[in-house]
């Protein structure tokens, strides 16, 4: 497979990019990574890649993207933390043309095998209204309830995957991410997660001297958190399974908001005082990934402490921030 051609769509965002980096790193040849940024704006480029600026929501370039190709992984949406999810509603769900027209293209094109990157937000609302959470199992994204907007494009888009399979003979895996962070992804303008605000604002505190930070909610809401070369690796295994139904590729190590501005400010050598902005987005007060399935079936599942993660990403998001802003300390 290492001269076959792979499509990356979306591999100029966050997870796209890892991903473009390590099938590289794997040795494979023929890389094409198309994103719809400039390419100044991709978080990553691979120059060994073939990389194309091309909006992916138009038919015409996912039939140029996926001429000749054996694989496509469809990371490609127009979405960003809690904040940007549920003030542009209508943008998100727009994304289902990108994941229409590409699996248009890709049965045309006889594509081997076909990833769609699918989210925890498509899971029933009404499963995560406490913070002491049971785990999401894959099949309580049923009955319908998910996240409004971004949560129903992702749900529709899982669906157009099976039946593409089912009528078309189009092999394809999906995987619900649940809250993926790490190096190399947004961490300020608004569409950054909760992990990357968190090292932002502590490392603002830090560098400034005022350690009072916001805090979106109350704090007590609970999230699992997966770092991205756990994701990496879930993409790559399930891709390569015959797991033919939707599957939880998350961590299962809980915590809470305020829990995690604990463990940052710890990182950081600093203590903080919270401002709670109670009337802030804070998406589902509980959430965490059941990953019983995953390790049945891959004997597997994402197992990087929040904790290491969370280092590298402060390390990541401080050195972006000191380019940014400058130290305090250096005036």
């Amino acid at each position: 497979m290492a001269n076959d051609v792979i499509l990356v769509a979306g591999g100029g965002g966050f997870i796209g990019g890892h991903l473009v980096a390590k099938l590289l790193e794997m040795g494979h040849k023929n890389v094409r990574s198309v994103d719809i940024k400039p390419f100044d704006e991709w978080y990553q480029v691979s120059d060994q890649a073939e990389n194309i600026q091309g909006d992916l929501k138009l038919k015409e370039t996912c039939e140029a993207a996926c001429k000749g190709v054996s694989r496509v992984y469809n990371l490609a949406a127009d979405m960003g933390g809690m904040g940007f999810i549920e003030n542009n509603k209508a943008l998100c769900m727009l994304s289902v043309l990108i994941n229409t027209h590409l699996l248009q293209a890709a049965k045309d094109a006889g594509v081997d095998r076909y990833f769609y990157a699918s989210s925890a937000c498509v899971y029933n609302a009404d499963k995560q209204k406490c913070e002491d959470v049971v785990p999401l199992k894959e099949e309580d994204a049923y009955p319908a309830m998910p996240e409004d907007g971004y949560g129903w494009e992702k749900l529709f888009s899982e669906r157009m995957c099976r039946h593409f399979r089912e009528d078309y003979g189009l092999t394809t895996r999906v995987a619900r991410f649940h809250n993926v962070y790490g190096p190399f992804g947004t961490w300020d303008g608004g569409r950054e997660k909760a992990p990357a605000a968190i090292c932002r604002k502590i490392i603002h505190a830090k560098e400034t001297g005022d350690h009072t930070i916001e805090v979106w909610g109350d704090g007590k809401q609970t999230r699992s958190f997966m770092y991205i070369d756990d994701c990496i690796e879930g993409i790559l295994k399930i891709t390569d399974s015959d797991i033919i139904e939707p599957i939880n590729l998350g961590s299962d190590e809980l915590t809470t908001i305020n829990g995690l501005v604990d463990m940052v400010a710890d990182i950081a050598g600093i203590q903080v005082e919270r401002d709670h902005n109670l009337s802030a987005p804070k998406g589902v007060n509980g959430r965490n990934s059941d990953n019983t399935l995953i390790q049945e079936l891959l004997g597997w599942a994402p197992g990087i402490t929040l904790r290491e993660g969370m280092a590298k990403t402060y390390e990541w998001i401080h050195g972006e921030y000191l380019a940014t802003h400058g130290s305090a300390s250096a005036t």
